[in-house]
């Protein structure tokens, strides 16, 4: 099998083999176990290979922890020298609570690197490369599928470095007739076990997660990854225009243990935003477009923020996520669609607001793909057609 590349050292065009692939193919696999830990930097594999053999392996395990080529350098235990590097994103250049990578790259005497996608971040942006080439090492830059594996892994992590803003990933359940609850308000359950068992690894792999005061005056929630392992918790937000959120929720009682941001407007009342923050509740207040919190303020605070929010689901409910349609703030939508009819004039729909006069005025959704989970279809869609 020949896949084309680019070579960075070379700039020209090469053919990559079919074993360049399948190393590639393991280091992604690495990065895939860091998915959710490693924030706010990316998640990384590196494997070592000479005379087609793997001689050293790792992945990036957490933000402090060594980087991925570092990991698999020591695993090599000093025989990379000549070896050639599989790495799933360019390797930074520069030192934060790490060293370089390029130069435990060149330490190490490895002769040549392939690198599945490039770090738009602007402390890499192609200086890794740069840095490499002019130690005489080579370089290769994958393209294809592998390259959009890599892309994808990160998509969070390259949106934020481009444009400092978090990547919002809209999720919703629904029926086949596009309800997310019937005439009464009950949704327990529309989606089956194994799409809620996702949404929750989902959880454990962003930075945070957001609903609105209706969502929590309906079901108290709590938002929290509650699958067995080593996940993450994501911070917890509550678009509250009035901060009306309840002191008796679980969302109040759990803050100590799981952070909860609360925004509000200038509307909300002095004596209720100070009852929440009492209750250890950060409460932070945003412009108001037609009395609801502005959405656009709040994903620069939550991405001003140390660590910053890099990612952000949003969860719900319709009135919340016609705020972030209308805003133009959602860079993905996760829908599952599960098998059932509920109908009702008054049942509730993913999205609501005023919505699009015209058909044609509609946010259109690029590289749509789904699959089924358990008995539901998941469908997947990007607001952009292009990647990150």
């Amino acid at each position: 099998m020949l896949c084309p590349g680019i070579s960075a050292a070379r700039g020209i065009f090469y053919l990559a083999t079919g074993l360049d692939i399948s190393f590639m193919q393991r280091a992604l696999n690495l990065a895939e176990l860091a998915k959710g830990k490693t924030s706010p930097n990316p998640a990384v594999g590196a494997v070592i290979v000479r005379d087609d053999k793997v001689i050293g392996e790792g992945y990036h395990e957490k933000a402090g922890a060594d980087h991925a080529e570092v990991a698999a350098i020591k695993a090599a235990g000093g025989i990379a020298e000549g070896a050639t590097i599989y790495v799933t994103l360019e390797p930074c250049c520069h030192t934060g609570r790490t060293g370089p990578c390029t130069g435990a790259i060149i330490e190490a005497g490895i002769s040549k690197v392939f690198v599945a996608a490039l770090d738009p971040s602007a402390k890499v942006n192609g200086q890794g490369l740069e840095e490499l080439t002019a130690a005489g090492v080579e370089v290769e830059v994958l393209d294809g599928l592998v390259a959009a594996r890599a892309r994808s892994q990160n998509e969070a992590f390259r949106k934020f470095a481009v444009t400092g803003l978090p990547f919002v990933i809209f999720k919703s359940a629904m029926s086949l007739d596009g309800k997310i609850a019937t005439s009464t308000g009950d949704s327990k359950w529309i989606s089956g076990e194994e799409s809620r068992a996702l949404v929750h690894m989902i959880r454990g792999e962003v930075d945070a997660i957001c609903v609105g005061s209706g969502t929590v005056a309906v079901d108290d929630p709590m938002l929290t990854c509650r699958l067995p392992g080593d996940y993450r918790q994501p911070l917890r937000v509550v678009f509250d225009s009035r901060a009306g959120l309840p002191l008796e929720s679980r969302l109040v009682k759990t803050a100590a243990e799981f952070p909860v941001l609360v925004f509000v407007t200038g509307d909300a009342a002095p004596e209720k935003t100070a009852a929440l923050k009492a209750a250890g509740i950060e409460v932070v207040e945003t412009g108001s477009l037609d009395g609801q919190v502005n959405v656009s303020e709040a994903l620069r605070h939550l991405a001003s923020m140390e660590p910053p929010v890099q990612s952000l689901l949003l969860e719900g409910g319709p009135t919340l996520a016609a705020s972030f349609v209308e805003a133009g703030t959602i860079d993905k939508v996760m829908v599952f669609i599960a098998p059932k009819l509920i109908g009702g004039r008054m049942a509730r729909t993913p999205v609501e607001g005023e919505g699009y006069r015209m058909v044609g005025d509609a946010i259109g959704l690029h590289r749509v793909v789904h699959e089924y989970v358990g008995d539901d279809i998941l469908v997947t869609a990007y607001t952009s057609e292009e990647e990150w």
